[in-house]
């Protein structure tokens, strides 16, 4: 599995900074934005893979811990930088944990939700790799 972290395009001023992310920032179309806060302390998320979507994951406060399986291969990355996205592509597991205070996990999805594309089940996701 290749990790591939994405530079967010910044606009830098003494009054703060501006992030942006346009069509061109990521390589799919945006399709919904969701957002995790106020995480209690030594929750997880995620626990879950996409069949069709992909999806960007930015830490706009705080950090956090993302633990994503290919099927084969585990990688723990931490973000916590507001202007790095973490691109997950479609059929990666995922989990979220390691949460601190007051932590705000963005993600940038190209699909609207959908049931029927998540796999919640990490053996069925082995299982569903190998078949690949």
């Amino acid at each position: 599995m290749q990790i591939e972290l994405i530079q967010i395009p910044v606009v830098r001023d003494h009054r703060g900074n501006l992030g942006i992310v346009e069509g061109n920032t990521i390589p799919f179309a945006l399709k919904r934005v969701y957002y995790l806060f106020d995480v209690p302390s030594g929750a997880k998320r995620g626990g879950h893979s996409h069949i069709e979507q992909e999806e960007l994951l930015l830490a706009l406060s705080g950090s956090f811990d993302v633990i994503l399986h290919d099927g084969l291969k585990q990688h723990r990355i931490t973000l916590n930088k507001p202007d790095t996205g973490l691109l997950v592509p479609k059929q990666t597991w995922r989990e979220l944990e390691n949460f601190s205070s007051g932590s705000v996990c963005m993600v940038i999805s190209s699909g609207e939700f959908d049931e029927s594309d998540y796999i919640r089940d990490f053996d069925s996701f082995i299982e569903s790799s190998r078949a690949q």
